[in-house]
């Protein structure tokens, strides 16, 4: 007996100073929603419970180590899943919204994994519905993926001065241009000011084709009202997949706000145009409001819609070309 208390207490004695030497947050998000969604199709709408719509439904657990001399070693393992499925997100991956290592200090911070590409990292920065809900950005921005694996990079934030470089492994052997991924950003946020530049150049399987997508963006708040605004490049674009665009010559632009509604609400709006530099006849805009309302710090209601427009060689969000895709959700987030 008194050995079993003896093991309990030195067993207890290095908890305690792992504890202190280490933070550990465990942390999610449960966010479900209905969605009709009709994108002009033969088939017709559709009417569906849908996860993550406001925000990602996820587990995580992120910490830091003190390792002495102003260093400490840090982590993030993020899990994704659906929550009206249960099943895994982004493909099945255990960890497939970020798995990540690292040293941080002074210099700011080295991390090595699966990480975010710098245009999903910022898109809170230039879009008003932050890449979620019916006004989600990405559904005409090229965001070049919103994750990267296989990347080394260094990330620096102080006095309103923020920038990453990021180098992505295509692990290809014999050809190491192949399936890489060169990306970074560089942004200043001070007072009432948010802007970014971001960069993001992408190596098709072969290594022969890379697409390039190049963003300037920003939010200024007046108070009464966020103004959003941005603008991008693309050229030659190599989807997450491998698939190549080869050729393509596209134009985003947008302009959006978001504005308070008593002590718990929020309304935004948003205006993307696309045009297409390389097809005639091959724009398309989208227009979008949403409204979200805080029932706590963790809880929170929201509702969206947005109508997708297409010129008659375009089939953005639709099922034909020429067609218009109408997509209106609602849904409850929960933070813990």
């Amino acid at each position: 007996m008194k050995k079993s208390l003896l093991a309990l207490a030195v067993l207890g004695a290095f908890a305690g100073i792992a504890s202190a030497q280490s933070n550990v947050t465990i942390y999610g998000v449960v966010d479900l929603g209905l969605v009709n969604d009709n994108n002009g199709g033969s088939a017709g709408s559709v009417t569906k419970l849908d996860s993550g719509l406001l925000n990602g439904s996820r587990l995580g657990f992120k910490g830091s180590e003190d390792l002495g001399g102003g260093l400490s070693a840090i982590f993030q393992l993020e899990n994704g899943f659906s929550a009206d499925t249960g099943v895994l997100g982004q493909g099945g991956a255990l960890f497939g919204r970020q798995a990540w290592v690292g040293i941080a200090g002074g210099f700011g911070s080295v991390k090595l994994g699966r990480q975010t590409t710098p245009v999903y990292a910022n898109s809170d920065v230039f879009d008003p519905f932050g890449d979620a809900l019916a006004g989600d950005s990405a559904r005409l921005f090229n965001y070049s993926g919103s994750r990267t694996n296989n990347v080394i990079s260094y990330n620096y934030d102080a006095s309103g001065i923020r920038a990453q470089v990021q180098y992505g492994f295509g692990e290809v052997a014999g050809n190491t241009s192949a399936s890489r991924t060169i990306a970074a950003f560089g942004g200043y946020r001070n007072g009432p000011i948010d802007a970014v530049l971001t960069y993001t150049a992408n190596n098709d399987a072969t290594g022969n084709v890379t697409g390039k997508t190049t963003l300037l963006g920003g939010n200024y708040n007046f108070g009464v009202v966020k103004a959003f605004a941005a603008y991008a490049w693309n050229k030659d674009v190599v989807a997450p997949s491998g698939a190549v665009s080869l050729g393509a010559d596209t134009r985003n632009a947008l302009i959006g706000l978001t504005a308070p509604v008593g002590p718990a609400g929020t309304f935004m709006a948003s205006y993307i145009r696309l045009s297409d530099k390389s097809k005639s006849n091959a724009d398309a805009n989208q227009i979008a409001i949403g409204y979200t309302h805080d029932l706590s710090k963790r809880t929170a209601l929201y509702t969206s819609f947005s109508r997708t427009g297409n010129d008659g060689a375009a089939s953005y969000n639709a099922g034909a070309a020429g067609a218009t895709d109408k997509l209106f959700n609602a849904g409850i987030r929960h933070k813990f």
